[in-house]
């Protein structure tokens, strides 16, 4: 992410795997019709539907959606910027508008027809590939974590708080298969997506920062 150690090799494989796994999702997704995979893979997390689990995605889906993620991706930034951090506002907030930008953009491209939900979740009326829940939310809570995270933290401290903005952005990429909402391929999409998106803003700020230096006298 954005203040991880600048290593332009390891930054241009992890962005070239994303770019390769989303182009074999984005063919997946263009074949008519679900594949194989997704329908075998959408089953099996079916297979564990239970009420409280049911519960816990709901939950998880709303975290993710558009009605929470937008203002409180708006007070953070005001938050950010009042206690100094225009810098970490400014990439946070390019990252979350930047990937919802492009989801809706892909969305539009690809036109993938939503599967049928379940549980009586309402069909959202939006295309199918990739899942923004999956991409934004994978650029929100990554990034939080990163504009939060200080030096100064001791490791246990630093490795708890990468974990729990994984899991939280795991679990609501999980939420839209377990509801039916989407295909497991639009989900792996999203995150391929999400990494390739922050993958470019840490590239462009590295950029930006070495110009600034060059012309320091």
């Amino acid at each position: 992410m954005l203040r991880f150690k600048y290593h332009p090799a390891r930054d241009a494989v992890v962005a070239l795997a994303a770019v390769l796994l989303f182009a074999w999702l984005a063919e997946m997704a263009l074949i008519g019709g679900p594949s194989s995979f997704d329908l075998g893979l959408r089953g099996q997390v079916h297979s564990y539907a239970h009420p409280r689990l049911t519960q816990l995605m709901w939950f998880a889906s709303w975290l993710g959606s558009g009605w929470v993620l937008w203002p409180g991706g708006a007070l953070l930034v005001g938050l950010l910027d009042r206690a100094g951090g225009r810098r970490d506002a400014l990439l946070f907030a390019l990252a979350v508008v930047g990937a919802n930008l492009i989801n809706e953009s892909m969305k539009a491209m690809f036109h993938r027809p939503r599967p049928e939900p379940w549980f009586g979740y309402p069909l959202p009326s939006t295309y199918s590939f990739p899942s923004g829940h999956a991409f934004v939310s994978c650029c929100f809570f990554l990034c939080l974590a990163e504009v939060l995270i200080r030096d100064r933290w001791p490791l246990a401290l630093k490795a708890g708080t990468w974990m729990a903005a994984s899991a939280i952005t795991l679990t609501i990429g999980l939420s839209r298969v377990y509801l039916g909402v989407h295909y497991p391929t639009d989900v792996l999409a999203g995150f391929a997506a999400a990494i390739v998106w922050t993958t470019v803003i840490r590239v462009a700020h590295h950029m930006k920062q070495q110009r600034a230096l060059v012309r320091v006298p």
